[in-house]
């Protein structure tokens, strides 16, 4: 007990009562100790600069709240992302390094390519008046050779009640002569989260996505905000901060998919109109996302929730088939699904980007699950009334790959089935990964050029003359 008590810090540790010889040897130790404190210190350095960003932990996820902290000049956001599993910088370097150059590949291939979606649709609450002013609203219509020939072929279980494509739509701008059932191994199945509009009929056609660039429209005004004000108002109003997680969830996802929207058009926005100028337009981003934290955070979770998804149906979506016909390409499709899906670099850095086993819980749990579904099944039936082409079809190809990551997260139908297998529909996986890739590219672009934009501002604003008070 001596030898703790003069070691630890006792009545001894002071050398009070002793002569030379102990002074000397707490000196000794002292000094190992102290030793030894700072090779502790210098090893973490060298960790901390091998590995700058990425926290690697095997503890289970507590999901901590998030914590924003601002430089002077620009925001900067770090902590961990509100109600996630991953903080900020974590994030940021997994999507540079590891998910977004997986992704960009991953959506050229011929599968993840072309989305089959119902372009001219009736609007169920409200006569369409939006007319989108620019030709970059239309959807490009796409030669025939473009589309892999498997998708042409009849198929031998083609029902009785197939249609033939439906002509005579206005402005039809993409190709309807392709066959419902292109693609083998994969069945249709309802999602409880999405409008059943949106299942599989003679109206649907496919889309080349590579052709059709989420971007710049033109489509504002009165029609526009009247498609936002029914999301937000009606089916996913802000929730003030007592009310349950569930709640707070959907409005988060919403807010989030805005956000990545928004930074889509202001990376890719027509600066000049007579010359077909595109550039980044960072003054809308700053005046769009930038300027508001909480639509940083909720793009960041958003993010995080479907990546979520993406690798908790990790081994469904390494066993479907991405059959197109293209054998060397859909060898290529595999392996990269592979390489997203079970990403050691993911699961060492960020294994549970978000912990959805904490809601639903106690009594309401199962009738709260209902009336979120119907919001967002609202939602999704509201993307048949942008009045825009190309908004639309990356309207409807984002919920649906929202309402496949909830589906994935959550359940079947309205009850939770945890216990039954995973079914998805060939569209929905389309729709998720591509939704992946939408919200990569738009943290990149604001974790990239948001400072930039807000620097920018700042800068303009300094040099804008001050009016005299008097």
């Amino acid at each position: 007990m001596e030898k703790r008590n003069g070691e630890v810090g006792g009545p001894t540790a002071t050398g009070e009562g002793r002569g030379e010889a102990p002074r000397s040897r707490q000196k000794w130790r002292l000094t190992v100790v102290v030793g030894a404190v700072l090779a502790l210190l210098l090893a973490t350095v060298v960790s901390y600069r091998s590995f700058p960003k990425l926290s690697i932990s095997s503890n289970i996820c507590k999901c901590p709240m998030g914590e924003i902290f601002f430089s002077r000049d620009a925001r900067k956001y770090s902590g961990m992302v509100e109600d996630c599993c991953c903080d900020y910088e974590t994030v940021n370097q997994l999507n540079d390094e590891v998910l977004h150059p997986i992704l960009q590949e991953l959506v050229k291939t011929p599968f993840f390519r072309y989305f089959k979606v119902k372009l001219w649709c009736d609007c169920p609450f409200w006569p369409d008046d939006g007319m989108c002013r620019l030709r970059d609203c239309s959807v490009c219509e796409c030669p025939d050779n473009e589309f892999p020939e498997l998708f042409k072929k009849p198929s031998r279980v083609r029902s009785a009640d197939d249609m033939v494509c439906q002509e005579g739509k206005p402005q039809a701008a993409v190709d309807r002569t392709l066959d419902s059932n292109g693609f083998s191994g994969w069945i249709e199945v309802d999602n409880p989260w999405t409008n059943d509009d949106e299942t599989d009929n003679a109206e649907m056609t496919y889309v080349n996505l590579q052709l059709n660039p989420e971007r710049y429209t033109g489509y504002t005004g009165p029609s526009a905000r009247r498609i936002w004000d029914a999301i937000y108002k009606e089916n996913c109003p802000r929730y003030p901060s007592e009310l349950c997680s569930e709640q707070k969830v959907l409005y988060k996802l919403i807010s989030g998919l805005h956000s990545s929207i928004s930074v889509h058009i202001a990376s890719d926005y027509l600066i000049d109109e007579a010359a077909q100028l595109w550039d980044h337009n960072l003054e809308l981003l700053y005046d769009r996302v930038m300027r508001y934290p909480e639509r940083v955070t909720n793009l960041y979770f958003t993010f995080l929730f479907v990546l979520r998804a993406v690798t908790k149906a990790a081994d469904y979506l390494e066993q479907a088939e991405y059959n197109t016909g293209n054998s060397e390409e859909d060898l290529k499709t595999q392996s990269l699904v592979r390489q997203l899906v079970f990403n050691p670099e993911i699961r060492a850095a960020c294994p549970v980007p978000f912990d959805e086993a904490k809601l639903w819980k106690g009594e309401k749990g199962p009738e709260l699950m209902v009336q979120i579904q119907k919001q967002f099944r609202n939602i999704s039936a509201i993307m048949d009334c942008v009045g825009c082409e190309k908004c639309r079809l990356w309207g409807k190809l984002q919920v649906l790959g929202l309402g496949t990551a909830l589906k994935i997260l959550f359940s079947v139908n309205g009850n939770n089935k945890l216990n039954q297998p995973l079914q998805l529909q060939r569209n929905e996986v389309i729709a998720l990964l591509n939704l992946l890739n939408r919200l990569s590219e738009s943290v990149k672009f604001v974790h990239e050029m948001g400072p930039i934009a807000e620097k920018q501002i700042k800068r303009k604003v300094n040099a804008t003359p001050k009016k005299n008070s008097s």
